[in-house]
């Protein structure tokens, strides 16, 4: 306890005899006969300051911050919607592709159908025009080979006439000569 009373009485002594030395030396404001009326000019002047900015910077300043704030909120609300927004174009975007996938799937699709069925069409009627060439030609074989004999036998009449009637000189019966090529023929098939 005497340690503190030493103490304030040396911060007592230093400070008192710095304010005497500044009343000699000429510096008004540590004499303490100015104390009292700069205490009462600093109360008015820092009330005044206090009560202006109070009531004018102040609340201005607190205006300001709420108007940021504000813009702020509606700044980060309108990028939320806008984000929801583009996040629902994406899958709109994605829908619309996956779903003209599917129509140009189900497109070539049909269209290879519709290409088999005329590729079958045509087949078939190739099918059906060969099938119609091959029995004509058969019909014309079997014609043919129908005729043929006859046509044969004609034939071999009209030479073996003609080589007689070379040969010989002398003209025998068409009769005779076709009786001798059928019983020639006969013994043949």
């Amino acid at each position: 306890m005497f340690l503190r009373f030493s103490q304030s009485l040396l911060i007592y002594f230093l400070l008192f005899s710095y304010v005497e030395s500044a009343e000699s030396g000429g510096m008004p404001q540590l004499n303490p006969e100015f104390w009292f009326s700069q205490i009462f000019w600093l109360i008015i002047t820092f009330g005044i300051m206090f009560i202006l900015l109070s009531k004018l910077v102040l609340p201005k300043i607190s205006e300001n911050l709420e108007v940021r704030k504000a813009q702020i909120s509606e700044n980060i609300e309108a990028a939320e919607k806008q984000r929801e927004e583009s996040d629902k174009k994406l899958k709109e975007y994605d829908q619309l592709i996956l779903n003209s996938k599917n129509e140009a799937k189900d497109y070539f699709n049909k269209a290879r159908e519709k290409i088999l069925k005329d590729v079958d069409k045509k087949r078939e009627n190739l099918e059906k025009e060969i099938n119609e060439e091959i029995n004509k030609a058969e019909k014309e074989i079997l014609d043919l080979k129908n005729k043929s004999p006859e046509k044969i036998r004609k034939i071999a009449s009209e030479t073996s006439s003609d080589l007689i009637k070379q040969l010989i000189g002398v003209e025998v019966n068409n009769s005779s000569i076709s009786a001798i090529v059928e019983d020639v023929t006969r013994k043949t098939n």
